[in-house]
């Protein structure tokens, strides 16, 4: 059998409700190791909030993370890291005509330095965790630095009004998606950037064949990944779109998906 890259999401597809990953997944992705298969991470995570993943199913591979927008190996060297942060300019403009009004919040990551337009308490306070540093206030004057990541808290009434403008003003610079959950988010990232260019430098760098590679994701975040993957598999639980454009679809996140697909479907684990 030829050698397969493995591409697994955490959020919704790794990893079960509760974050943790399921005895059966991290079974049938060590069987996969043994087979020859390579196994890579490609998640919206900071590598900070991936790190303990990574280690518990003891990768040895580059790993995608924030979207694509950061493609690195935490333990080579001589691996040629690619990041793609959003022009300053750009964030400024953004934050000028994001009125105190529509939004929660607002949060800027470079790489694992955290900004935070308003006091990271609740459900921010994930986002601090294990940071370099952590800086709050004025963001059109704190910011100095490109940021990896930008991620709008909007008002659930607001979401259509913020996005649409990112859409027309900045097409030309920047892309936008949206989370529903645990809040109504609007993610900001550089246009260009996507899990499908981290994982195509990552297949180039193991050589592996587009073919070969194996996804399996369930949100927005997952659809030019599993698009250009050679086998994209959608979890049960995966949005509506994704299923239409993948080539298969497992069991949900809390029902082993990725072990039932790879072992019953595939044949890899």
């Amino acid at each position: 059998m030829k050698r397969h890259l493995i591409a697994v999401d955490l959020d919704g597809t790794l990893l079960k409700d509760d974050k943790t990953i399921s005895p059966a997944n991290i079974a049938a992705l060590h069987k996969a190791r043994e087979n020859g298969h390579e196994v890579v991470i490609a998640t919206g995570r900071p590598f900070r909030h991936a790190k303990r993943y990574y280690e518990e199913l003891g990768l040895t591979t580059p790993l995608v993370n924030f979207n694509g927008g950061f493609v690195h190996h935490p333990n080579d060297p001589h691996f040629q890291v690619s990041h793609h942060p959003i022009p300053l300019k750009t964030v400024q403009h953004i934050l000028e005509s994001v009125a105190d009004t529509k939004t929660q919040n607002i949060v800027c990551e470079v790489t694992d330095h955290v900004y935070f337009q308003r006091d990271p308490v609740g459900i921010y306070e994930f986002y601090t965790d294990h940071a370099l540093s952590v800086t709050t206030g004025d963001l059109r004057r704190l910011l100095q630095h490109e940021p990896t990541s930008l991620l709008i808290h909007a008002k659930g009434e607001h979401v259509n009004e913020i996005r649409s403008e990112l859409s027309h003003v900045h097409a030309e610079t920047v892309l936008n998606r949206q989370w529903i959950k645990p809040e109504y988010m609007v993610e900001v990232m550089r246009k260009g950037t996507s899990k499908a260019i981290g994982l195509e430098q990552i297949a180039q760098h193991l050589g592996i064949e587009q073919k070969q590679i194996v996804a399996f994701g369930d949100e927005e975040n997952d659809l030019e990944m599993i698009e250009y993957a050679g086998h994209g598999v959608a979890m049960g639980n995966a949005i509506g779109p994704l299923k239409l454009l993948a080539n298969g679809t497992t069991k949900r996140n809390e029902d082993d998906g990725i072990a039932y697909y790879l072992k019953h479907v595939l044949g890899l684990a």
